[in-house]
């Protein structure tokens, strides 16, 4: 399997066009030992062809011109990307669907709570209907399922205990299937990754995917829970909006040295994390506990 970063950073990217926080000005300014990122999403294929794109970020077009072989060009109009999975309906994951409506019908993998989203609060569907037209694929949580084209590589579905976007009908009443990560085996290398860009806690059932795994790209969104509310960048903690802090006694770095086996990459990078400047101590500590951060255009073999 080839798992592809086509995005690491969380919603806005890096730098953030209205950001002038120490690592946004100072990737900005040359000052800073820092790589640009854009929003979070990857692609994984078992033949190097045909691809399955796991979230649709807004930087989705940056993002194919910078990965050429998600472009195959044996047709007048083509792509390599045979579906897509939406991990959960934010605007950072779903919003690049609609760079995507000049093509064939969009083949969307998820959940029935993200597809109410995406028909009803932000009816990202039904605009689409006008256009290229979305063939919907349902996604069970706990269930094994393929992707047409793809079918050597299989996906389950993890709850990961998070609340749907602000827009959501269901806001307010969490469902399990409002958000999910992926496991992704290989069927002929056996190579397995768990993907989660969102994780607020691992449970029993997260932490049982994760020991299946070769691979763990996980969320590496804030150092702090407190972080953007310290530097004026935001009001909410990490946790408020779904995500586990590195930093702290049961923080992400604390939680990973549970599964010492697979590799340990963060992903979903908000432009706030000191870990984004490659120089500092936040990131030092990080290789000390051999845990890797994800850039664009990163590439894992499993």
């Amino acid at each position: 399997m080839r798992v592809l970063v086509l995005g690491s950073s969380a919603g806005g990217g890096f730098p953030q066009w209205n950001c002038n926080c120490r690592n946004c000005r100072g990737v900005r300014e040359g000052t800073l030992n820092a790589k640009p990122r854009t929003q979070s999403s990857i692609a994984v294929s078992a033949d190097s062809e045909s691809w399955v794109l796991i979230n649709a970020s807004p930087d989705i077009l940056a993002q194919l011109k910078a990965n050429p072989v998600l472009q195959p060009a044996r047709r007048i109009r083509d792509t390599g990307i045979a579906g897509i999975i939406l991990v959960d309906s934010q605007i950072d994951h779903t919003t690049g669907l609609f760079m995507l409506r000049e093509g064939a019908p969009l083949q969307v993998y998820s959940t029935a709570s993200v597809r109410e989203d995406l028909t009803s609060g932000n009816p990202i569907f039904k605009v689409l209907a006008s256009y290229c037209t979305v063939e919907w694929h349902q996604v069970r949580t706990g269930e094994s399922f393929s992707v047409a084209g793809v079918e050597r590589l299989s996906f389950v579905a993890i709850p990961v205990p998070s609340k749907a976007p602000p827009f959501s009908p269901h806001r307010e009443r969490p469902r399990p299937d409002d958000n999910i990560g992926l496991l992704v085996r290989d069927a002929a290398s056996g190579g397995t990754l768990f993907y989660a860009p969102g994780l607020a806690e691992i449970d029993e059932g997260i932490g049982s995917a994760m020991r299946l795994a070769d691979c763990l790209m996980v969320d590496g969104t804030c150092w702090t829970d407190d972080e953007m509310i310290r530097m004026g960048a935001g009001h909410k903690r990490a946790i408020e909006m779904g995500h586990l802090a590195q930093s702290g006694e049961n923080g992400m770095i604390a939680q990973l040295r549970r599964f010492p086996g697979p590799r340990k990459i963060l992903i979903h990078i908000n432009n706030t994390n000191p870990i984004l400047d490659e120089d500092s101590a936040e990131r030092a500590q990080l290789e000390r506990e051999g845990i890797e951060v994800a850039y664009d255009g990163m590439e894992v073999t499993l």
